[in-house]
C-alpha cells in the first residue's frame, strides 16, 4: 500500500504528464504581423504637409487610434510606413515604437534625390525602432529616378549596410531585376504584389503579376501580399484575387510571402481589418497552418530581423 509521500508524487507526476501532452496539443496562437500601416497626426505648424498632397483619410490616423483597433482584430504587431504627405518625416512613426516598442517598427523614408543622405545610413537602424527604409515609384517624376541615375547611389549604400527595402512601383516591378541581381545582398520587398485598382480595371493583372513573379528567381526579393482591397474588383473574400495570390505565393513560398493592410487606403466600412485577417486564414486553402504561421508574422519578422 502506498504511503501519503508516494500518493503525492504519483499524483504530482501525473498531473505533469497531463500539462504536458497538453501544451503539445494546444500550440500558442500565431503572431499576428501587419506589413504595413500609415500613421499620421493633424497638420500643425511643425508639422506641415507637403503643398498639394492629401491624406487618405480626412481625419488623422494617430497612435491612439490604432491600438485599439489592433487589439480589436487580433493584430500583434504593426510595420509602419509613413506617409508621403508630411515628406520625408519618419518621426511620428519613431514615436509610435517609442511608445510601443513591442508592437510598432518603422520602414523610414527618405530624401532620395539627395545623394548626401548616404551619411545617415551606417547609423540608421541605431534610431530606435527603424529597422529598414520604403521607398515611393509611384509618378512619372519618381520612375524616371529609376532610369536617370538618381537611385543609382542608394542600392549599394542600402547594401552596404544591411537595409531591407520595401519599394511601391504599381506596375512597373520588372525596373527592379536588375538591381537584384546586381545587389543580392540586398534585401528588397514588392509592395502590393505590384498592383492596383487601375491595373484591375485594365484587365492587366495577370501580366503584372507575372512581372512580380518573374523576380522570385532572386533570393534576396519578397512580397508584400497587401492593399488587396484595392486590387480585387469583388467585395470580400475576394475571389477574384485566388489565382493571383496562389501563383505568387507558389513562385516565393512562405518564408518571403509578407500579410499586409495598408489599412487607411479603403473604406473600413467595406472590410474588417478582422476580414482581412480571415482573408488568408480561412478563405485561401492552399496555405497550410505552417504556411499561414510564416505568412501571417514570422516571414516578416525573420526578413527585417525584428525580434
Amino acid at each position: 500500500m502506498l504511503s501519503r509521500r508516494e500518493m503525492l508524487a504519483s499524483s504530482l507526476a501525473t498531473g505533469a504528464a497531463l500539462a504536458s501532452r497538453r501544451a503539445v496539443a494546444q500550440p500558442s496562437r500565431r503572431t499576428i504581423v501587419d506589413a504595413q500601416v500609415h500613421l499620421w497626426k493633424a497638420e500643425s505648424e511643425d508639422w506641415k504637409w507637403v503643398p498639394g498632397m492629401k491624406p487618405q483619410m480626412p481625419e488623422p490616423f494617430t497612435i491612439e487610434k490604432l491600438v485599439p483597433l489592433m487589439d480589436e482584430a487580433g493584430v500583434d504587431r504593426v510595420v509602419v510606413v509613413p506617409p508621403s504627405w508630411p515628406g520625408d518625416r519618419n518621426d511620428y512613426g519613431l514615436e509610435a515604437a517609442k511608445r510601443y516598442p513591442k508592437r510598432f517598427a518603422v520602414m523610414g523614408r527618405i530624401p532620395l534625390k539627395n545623394p548626401q543622405t548616404a551619411a545617415l545610413l551606417p547609423k540608421w537602424k541605431e534610431q530606435p525602432g527603424m529597422l529598414g527604409v520604403r521607398l515611393t515609384f509611384n509618378t512619372p517624376a519618381t520612375l524616371k529616378w529609376l532610369d536617370d541615375g538618381t537611385a543609382d547611389w542608394f542600392w549599394p549604400a542600402a547594401e552596404k549596410n544591411g537595409l531591407p527595402v520595401m519599394f511601391l512601383a504599381f506596375g512597373n516591378v520588372s525596373k527592379f531585376g536588375p538591381i537584384a541581381q546586381r545587389h543580392p545582398g540586398l534585401p528588397l520587398i514588392i509592395d502590393h504584389m505590384g498592383v492596383n485598382t487601375a491595373i484591375a480595371k485594365e484587365g492587366k493583372m495577370a501580366e503584372k503579376i507575372g512581372d512580380a513573379v518573374a523576380l522570385a528567381k532572386y533570393p534576396n526579393v519578397g512580397i508584400k501580399m497587401s492593399n488587396l482591397v484595392n486590387a480585387s474588383l469583388e467585395p470580400y473574400p475576394f475571389r477574384d484575387l485566388n489565382d493571383h495570390l496562389k501563383r505568387v505565393f507558389d513562385a516565393y513560398g512562405p518564408q518571403r510571402c509578407y500579410w499586409g493592410t495598408d489599412l487607411t487606403n479603403t473604406s473600413f466600412t467595406r472590410v474588417s481589418w478582422s476580414q482581412r485577417i480571415t482573408h488568408f486564414t480561412e478563405e485561401l486553402k492552399f496555405l497550410s497552418e505552417n504556411d499561414k504561421d510564416w505568412v501571417m508574422g514570422r516571414a516578416i519578422r525573420e526578413r527585417l530581423k525584428w525580434a
